[in-house]
């Protein structure tokens, strides 16, 4: 016990604790969307290439998404796991909770490696209809991203293993490291170098090596709370299963945003005006990497929450679970209004980001976008109490509630709505309110779905 006293996860206050490991996990995760814009702001302005180039970047984006998906469930499960076994001094099964979780991050890998060598053609062609440049452009920076994305990966599962213990400024240190050299080799490589959406895709792939380089020095070298051993990544059948436990939930949730990806660029290629459909197709992929700012803020937050209250439910605290609860929620708020008000003042400056100068399809996306931003953000503050209230049912162990709230928000409520939309005669303008309103009516529902976790989770504790 004397050990777990230490952690300032069992002895800080909750309040400050929160904002104290939450801040620099929100601004890893806003990283990670960081690779994403860069590479469209800079692909969208290559000139007479741009628009074929942006739309093969929203054909692609479904795979970056599953990759990051099922990298960050997984990881999300080690981070349920070994902070309530650091809370329960469970040095052996943090041992096996670590190995484990390598060898499941190899299999990962050799899994997309599998997709970017058999599978970019095919699925680039389900989306991509007539337009043969803009396919040709996906299945090249798809098939780079897939090749190389065990930097990604591996980077998710270490970045883990630091937030564990509270180390969230190091995993920062990591994504900031890759973040500013993606940023700079995007530059380099797509202008100087001209090597195009090619370009884009390695700037993108050495960014995520290189944090992954750096986790892992940092987690080696000064994560002296995790023991480390060889022989721990042998896989172990019942760590499997508790990481995936939480974690499969978790990886479906993430995988959930890859299928709304791909099912609105579907839903948006039905309006009947092929240029509208691609003009839409090419906002919303603009859009939906804006947006995740403010996802990406929220998940921040909720793995934070994940891993304080998983530790303290490990050490049976139930104040510390209460306090947890109300402040993660309430802190999750807080964000997503400073975020809303950002985007609805800096809307414009941001749509211009992507537009090309003197380009009347720059500026035609631009002026969507611009409309995207400030509908679409009305529902963000929702969206982080539905997000919010998933950190604190996966840090329960629940697997099928926080997984039920994504399918809701991802595709039951916002494919038919959506779809009704293309049919109005204002589409480009009415089809982004389908977002405010599917987050409205999921919070509602995460809300009935958190008092239920709540009366059986910490109402019985003493």
């Amino acid at each position: 016990m004397e050990t777990c006293k230490q952690n300032k996860m069992a002895t800080a206050p909750m309040r400050g604790l929160l904002w104290k490991m939450g801040l620099p996990m929100i601004f890893s995760m806003i990283l990670q969307s960081v690779y994403n814009i860069v590479d469209t702001a800079f692909v969208i302005n290559m000139g007479e290439d741009g628009i074929a180039g942006n739309l093969a970047l929203t054909y692609a984006f479904p795979i970056q998404l599953l990759i990051i998906a099922i990298g960050v469930g997984t990881g999300v499960g080690i981070n349920a796991l070994l902070s309530r076994q650091l809370g329960e001094k469970d040095d052996m099964g943090v041992q096996k909770t670590v190995g484990n979780g390598i060898f499941i991050g190899v299999c990962i890998y050799a899994v997309f490696l599998l997709f970017g060598m058999f599978g970019c053609n095919r699925f680039i062609s389900m989306q991509a209809g007539g337009n043969e440049k803009a396919a040709e452009m996906g299945v090249k920076y798809l098939k780079i991203c897939c090749l190389l994305s065990f930097g990604s990966i591996g980077f998710t599962i270490y970045e883990r293993f630091l937030q564990a213990t509270g180390k969230t400024l190091f995993s920062t240190i990591a994504q900031v490291s890759g973040a500013a050299a993606n940023i700079l080799l995007d530059y380099v490589f797509i202008y100087p170098c001209g090597m195009g959406i090619a370009g884009a895709a390695w700037a993108t792939v050495i960014g995520q090596i290189l944090s992954l380089l750096v986790a892992m020095i940092l987690h080696y070298f000064a994560n002296k709370e995790v023991k480390n051993s060889i022989k721990a990544i042998k896989p172990n059948g019942s760590t499997i299963l508790a990481i995936y436990k939480v974690g499969i939930s978790a990886a479906l949730m993430q995988g959930l945003l890859s299928v709304m990806m791909l099912g609105m660029t579907k839903i948006l290629g039905t309006v009947k005006v092929t240029e509208t459909a691609e003009l839409l197709q090419g906002s919303f992929g603009i859009y939906y990497k804006i947006m995740q700012f403010a996802l990406f803020a929220a998940f921040g937050l909720s793995n934070t929450i994940i891993s304080v209250l998983s530790f303290n439910y490990g050490m049976k605290e139930k104040e510390r679970v209460k306090s947890c609860i109300k402040y993660g929620i309430l802190d999750s708020v807080i964000v997503a209004l400073v975020i809303t008000v950002l985007f609805e003042s800096l809307a414009v400056p941001l749509a211009k980001l992507f537009a090309m100068t003197g380009d009347a399809g720059g500026n035609e996306i631009q002026a969507v976008v611009v409309k995207a931003v400030r509908i679409a953000s009305i529902g963000y503050v929702f969206m982080a109490v539905s997000v919010a209230v998933q950190g604190v049912l996966q840090a329960f162990r629940y697997a099928l509630l926080p997984l039920l709230i994504s399918f809701l928000r991802l595709c039951v409520l916002v494919f038919p709505i959506a779809y009704c939309f293309t049919l109005s005669g204002d589409v480009l303008s009415l089809v982004w309110w389908t977002f405010p309103i599917v987050e409205v009516v999921t919070a509602a529902i995460s809300i009935a779905l958190l008092k239920v976790a709540y009366s059986k989770k910490v109402k019985p504790m003493i």
